[in-house]
């Protein structure tokens, strides 16, 4: 399987982890927050796929994100981009590394949603992992594309 392709195919299987039904017995909050961590990591992967692709020309023995987005990490023009991209507040990228950083802590990503009395009107714009992490995917693929297509000028 070439990069790209593995990187769309770990897109779309975060994609479709979190369009799964968490239900609604005992085990829907925790089957919820499993699909979002387990999206969450398949994302990670996909970032992974997606340095590996662009910097393919490049033949860099390692593709850990945090090294190659990291100030240390190689001077190739798709990187820099990236890095430049994830210091941006508000980015997606910027986004997934925080979320990312959470997904390896020992508290982890995903969150209870919390148990507002009935009647209550929950106030704030704390949107779920998962709606957030939809967004993110959305917002990384048009991004993917453009990498793409600067890549291949090489």
């Amino acid at each position: 399987m070439t990069p790209r392709a593995r990187t769309n195919q770990l897109l779309y299987q975060a994609e479709l982890l979190l369009d799964t039904q968490a239900g609604d017995d005992e085990h829907a909050e925790a089957r919820r927050m499993a699909a979002e961590e387990g999206a969450l990591a398949l994302a990670e992967l996909a970032l992974e796929s997606l340095l590996r692709e662009v910097t393919e020309h490049a033949r860099l023995p390692r593709h850990d994100w945090r090294e190659l987005l990291g100030p240390e990490g190689a001077g190739i023009a798709e990187l820099h981009r990236l890095r430049e991209l994830a210091a941006q507040p508000g980015s997606w990228l910027a986004w997934l590394v925080s979320r990312l950083e959470a997904l390896h802590a020992s508290e982890g990503a995903a969150r209870r949603r919390t148990g507002a009395a009935a009647g209550l009107i929950a106030v704030g714009s704390a949107a779920a992992l998962g709606d957030e992490l939809h967004g993110c995917l959305q917002a990384a693929k048009a991004e993917i594309a453009a990498l793409r297509e600067t890549s291949q000028e090489w």
